[in-house]
């Protein structure tokens, strides 16, 4: 037997998740990047890509694998849900279009404007997950 609120609860916890994770990555770890030794920056580039793949690869694919069960198990009719959901194809395709590539780009070495670029592009990340958060948070109650 499925059960749709185990599924939302699921949802709501991944996006829970991802909004603790983007928070602490504007706040204090993209900003640390400034303090990294420069000669140890490409190895550090490399290990926070393998790390951070770790924890918001699978959160973020649930976000999404989860989101779309929904959408077929009664939500598609969810004006708010549906906008949710953009907002997160949103996020996705600024993290597609810009973020790979700003960390590639430091793969080679500290670069203090890509490096500014990241924490200011961020914002929008960051912002855009809270709201859909915010939204989420409506629709359970």
């Amino acid at each position: 037997m499925f059960n749709l609120n185990f599924l939302i609860d699921i949802h709501f916890l991944s996006t829970s998740i991802m909004v603790g994770v983007i928070w602490v990555i504007q706040l204090l770890h993209y900003p640390s990047f400034h303090f990294i030794q420069k000669s140890d920056y490409p190895k550090f580039q490399q290990f926070h890509m393998s790390r951070i793949s770790l924890i918001v690869i699978p959160a973020m694919i649930i976000e999404f694998i989860t989101g779309i069960m929904m959408l077929q198990f009664g939500f598609s009719s969810n004006f708010l849900f549906i906008s949710s959901l953009f907002i997160l194809l949103i996020i996705w395709g600024i993290t597609l279009v810009f973020f790979t590539k700003m960390h590639q780009g430091l793969t080679s070495g500290y670069n203090e404007i890509i490096v500014n670029r990241l924490i200011s592009i961020n914002w929008s990340r960051t912002l855009l997950w809270s709201l859909r958060l915010l939204v989420l948070c409506y629709i359970r109650l």
